[in-house]
């Protein structure tokens, strides 16, 4: 057979390089002491299976991690009482865990792409479990409040797991995989501030950090069992070099930057109607205690739930589809508050679970739109999307809670369906094929299927790349981590080490 001459032909490695290669990807242990078990062992002919049991097993790490940063939020008053302080002192708390967290999302998280996943979540959930021991026994505030930050650093957990699972997942079921693990997280937010709450109030809230320390062993323990080991990903990288690029596709990359201005808005909304929904519930004309309004969570943990189904729909369409429905659906519940938020507990009912759905939907679809801008460098584009989302948080917090202070319920509500208007004009500025380096536009069509999107770039693709042992005859496409390899070394420069 004749070779096209829009082939890219690339003989195959000698057997030695590429044998030292292999054996570097394979380790027996982890931190070089604990045997990694066989069957969670890095194998390139063999890809783990990433099945059910493993995707959910990332979700519930993720529950049980992610809480670490809200269980403080509902035992303020009992801390101010245990430490003899005033609410005023006792408010940093809080304070001090989302400003670690933040840093954490800084520094560790784009760590996700320059070492082994397994052994990080390893550490990460064992220094937590650790500091957390402290939080249940220490009693001295200051020493209660550095423990505190130092937990929120720590706590990137999920954030290193929600790229892993979009690596390890086929592509065909990746927006799946990754709203498993975003359930997780936004069910751990939601449970953390029930349990926290209701043990607080009937036990000491130190029973609610000796819970913490037990949950985190049992992650620590599935993790061990069930994780798999995966290569790192850029090992021709620096720590400093992997934080400068992070920087750079913060501020190179038009889909980066259009899904954080809309995560910012989407984050404030959700956030504020959160906070405020307390203030709401406190006064007329429904004068609910604090035990009913920590228990109305179990309405959001629903819409949680249902976020692996909405997965499913995601995998079907092209990801910009995804995020116009679950837009769209954003400003119907949010018109819902407005009209009724205040009037009849039923309509709240109908936008908590509402919302809550319709936002996994889009940050799903908008996470599974930005990790296929490049499969080497997921977890930086991730801390990316989720420094967007503590941003709106801070200011979701501030400004839901001033306006809901000084002009009422309705008022705060018809900002944040101004907000929802705000992330669809972010969002149609770029059509659903927009080229990656188009600040705006609608070229490329208006498919939505992303089955017959993908056939038709097989089909334009398909002779571009060929590996050849042999006879031209025998040739077959070059493997997906090998041609990564072979781009990021052409885009270096590095023509010789190419494969």
């Amino acid at each position: 057979m004749v070779s096209s001459t829009t082939e890219t032909v690339v003989s195959a490695p000698s057997p030695a390089p590429l044998a030292n290669k292999l054996d570097s990807d394979v380790l027996s242990t982890d931190f070089g002491i604990l045997p990694i078990p066989k069957r969670l062992r890095y194998d390139p002919g063999k890809p783990f299976h990433f099945g059910l049991l493993l995707n959910l097993s990332f979700g519930f790490a993720s529950t049980f991690t992610v809480a670490n940063l809200y269980y403080c939020q509902p035992l303020l008053i009992e801390f101010s009482k245990s430490f003899g302080v005033s609410y005023n002192e006792i408010s940093q708390i809080p304070t001090l865990v989302q400003a670690g967290y933040a840093i954490g999302l800084l520094l560790i998280t784009p760590l996700g792409d320059l070492v082994r996943r397994r052994q990080i979540v390893l550490l990460l959930v064992f220094v937590s479990t650790t500091l957390t021991i402290g939080l249940g026994i220490t009693p001295n505030l200051r020493v209660f409040e550095a423990l505190c930050f130092l937990i929120g650093i720590v706590t990137v957990t999920p954030q290193i797991l929600m790229p892993l699972a979009a690596d390890l997942a086929t592509p065909e079921r990746r927006a799946s995989a990754i709203s498993v693990v975003l359930s997780g997280l936004m069910l751990g937010i939601l449970i953390a501030r029930v349990l926290a709450g209701v043990i607080g109030n009937f036990n000491s809230w130190r029973i609610v950090y000796f819970m913490a320390i037990g949950v985190q062993c049992l992650v620590i323990v599935g993790a061990y069992l069930i994780l798999p080991d995966y290569p790192a990903k850029n090992r021709d990288l620096t720590y400093f070099k992997i934080l400068y690029t992070m920087g750079k596709y913060a501020v190179t990359e038009p889909l980066v930057i259009q899904t954080a201005l809309i995560n910012i808005a989407s984050s404030a909304c959700f956030t504020s109607y959160w906070v405020t929904l307390t203030f709401l519930f406190g006064g007329p004309p429904y004068y609910y205690s604090t035990l009913d309004i920590g228990l109305f969570g179990f309405v959001g943990m629903f819409g949680v739930l249902a976020g692996p189904f909405v997965g499913r729909l995601i995998d079907n369409l092209v990801p910009w589809y995804a995020t116009l429905v679950a837009t769209f659906l954003l400003i119907v519940f949010q018109s819902v508050q407005v009209g009724a938020g205040g009037i009849n507990v039923a309509a709240v009912v109908i936008s908590c679970f509402g919302l809550d759905v319709a936002r996994q939907m889009q940050q799903v679809s908008l996470s599974t739109a930005v990790f296929n801008i490049s499969t080497t460098a997921r977890a930086r584009l991730n801390a990316i999307l989720i420094l967007s989302l503590f941003i709106g948080q801070v200011i979701g917090t501030s400004v839901g809670t001033e306006v809901f202070v000084r002009y009422g319920w309705r008022a705060c509500a018809l900002l944040l369906l101004a907000l929802y208007a705000f992330q669809l004009g972010m969002l149609i500025l770029r059509g659903p094929h927009c080229p990656r380096y188009h600040w705006f536009g609608w070229a490329g069509g208006f498919e939505a299927r992303k089955s017959v999107v993908e056939a038709r770039q097989r089909e334009k693709d398909s002779p571009s790349v060929t590996v050849t042992n042999g006879p031209m005859d025998e040739s077959h496409p070059l493997p997906e981590k090998m041609e990564d390899d072979l781009v990021r070394h052409i885009e270096s420069g590095d023509a010789a080490n190419a494969v």
